[in-house]
C-alpha cells in the first residue's frame, strides 16, 4: 500500500467522523480527496456512514472508530444526542437500544449504520446542550434537559415504564436547571407529569419543596390522563392527573418508605 494513503489513514484516525472536505485539507483537490476515500474504503480501512460522512475502521477490532454518540453529533450542524440515547450515554440506563435519538434544528432522513437506526427529533433550541470534554466532539443534552425531554415525549419515545425506570436510577439534579427548561417549554401538562413522577424521588434527586410548589402553581385546572392507556385508572387530586392504579400505589409506597 502507498505510504501516502497509509499516512492519510493515521491522520483520519484522529477525527472519528469526517467528510470529503476534511480529507481535502491534505490534497487541496476535491477529486483527489474523493479518490483517496474510495481507495481507503476498498482496502477496508474506511466505512461510509451516509452521504459525505465517513469513519475509519479500527485495525485492532475491525469495528468503526466513531461511536453512535459521535456520529449523531455530526449529522447536521445543529444535531445532538437526546432523550433515551442521552440516558444511555450517562449510564442512567443499562438497556441498550438500537434506535439513536438525534435532535436537530434541521431535519435529516433517518438512516442505519452498524446496526443502529438514527432517528430524527425536531429541536427548537440548543438550551442545555453541552460538549463534554474529551468526548471526541459529542453534543448532548445535559442530565436535567434529558430528564425534561424524556418526560415531555414519553408517549413518543421509550414509553412511561422506561422513563420511570430511568428516573429511579437518576441522582441529584440541579433544580434551577430543571425549572429553567420547564419555564422555556411553558407546558401545563409537562409540569403535572414532572411533579407527579418526581415526587417519589425528592430526596434521591435533591429536590426542594419549592420545586414541587412551582410545578403545582403552573398546572392549571385541567384534569389530564398521564398515559394513553386508560384502563384501570385512579385520580391524583394533588396533580390533577388520572394515572394507572399500579403506578399510583407504587408511588405512594415509595413515599412511605
Amino acid at each position: 500500500m502507498e505510504v501516502l494513503i497509509l499516512n492519510l489513514y493515521f491522520e483520519l484516525l484522529k477525527t472519528p467522523v469526517f467528510t470529503v472536505e476534511d480529507v481535502n485539507k491534505y490534497y487541496d483537490n476535491m477529486d483527489s480527496a474523493r479518490s483517496a476515500i474510495k481507495r481507503l474504503m476498498k482496502e477496508g480501512m474506511v466505512a461510509k456512514i451516509r452521504n459525505n460522512m465517513y469513519t475509519c475502521i479500527s485495525g485492532e477490532t475491525g469495528a468503526p472508530v466513531a461511536n453512535r454518540f459521535q456520529i449523531a453529533s455530526k449529522i447536521t450542524p445543529t444535531s445532538y444526542v437526546s432523550h433515551h440515547t442521552a440516558m444511555e450515554y450517562y449510564g442512567i440506563t443499562d438497556q441498550v437500544y438500537y434506535d439513536v435519538y438525534v435532535a436537530s434544528e434541521t431535519s435529516f432522513r433517518e438512516f442505519e449504520f452498524d446496526g443502529y437506526t438514527y432517528r430524527y427529533v425536531a429541536s427548537k433550541d440548543m438550551e442545555g446542550v453541552e460538549m463534554p470534554a474529551l468526548s471526541g466532539g459529542i453534543r448532548i443534552t445535559n442530565r436535567e434537559r434529558t430528564l425534561v425531554d424524556c418526560v415531555k415525549d414519553m408517549d413518543k419515545i421509550a414509553g412511561i415504564e422506561e422513563v420511570i425506570q430511568d428516573i429511579g436510577s437518576m441522582k441529584r439534579m440541579q433544580e434551577k436547571r430543571v425549572l429553567k427548561y420547564l419555564d422555556l417549554l411553558s407546558n401545563q401538562f409537562l409540569y403535572q407529569k414532572m411533579g407527579f413522577l418526581l415526587s417519589g424521588h425528592k430526596e434521591q434527586m435533591g429536590l426542594t419543596d419549592e420545586f414541587f410548589d412551582t410545578c403545582k402553581s403552573q398546572i392549571g385546572r385541567s384534569k389530564r390522563y398521564l398515559t394513553k392507556d386508560r384502563s384501570d385508572m385512579c385520580y391524583s387530586d394533588e396533580w390533577k392527573l388520572i394515572v394507572p392504579k399500579s403506578l399510583y400505589y407504587t408511588k405512594i409506597d415509595a413515599q412511605i418508605d
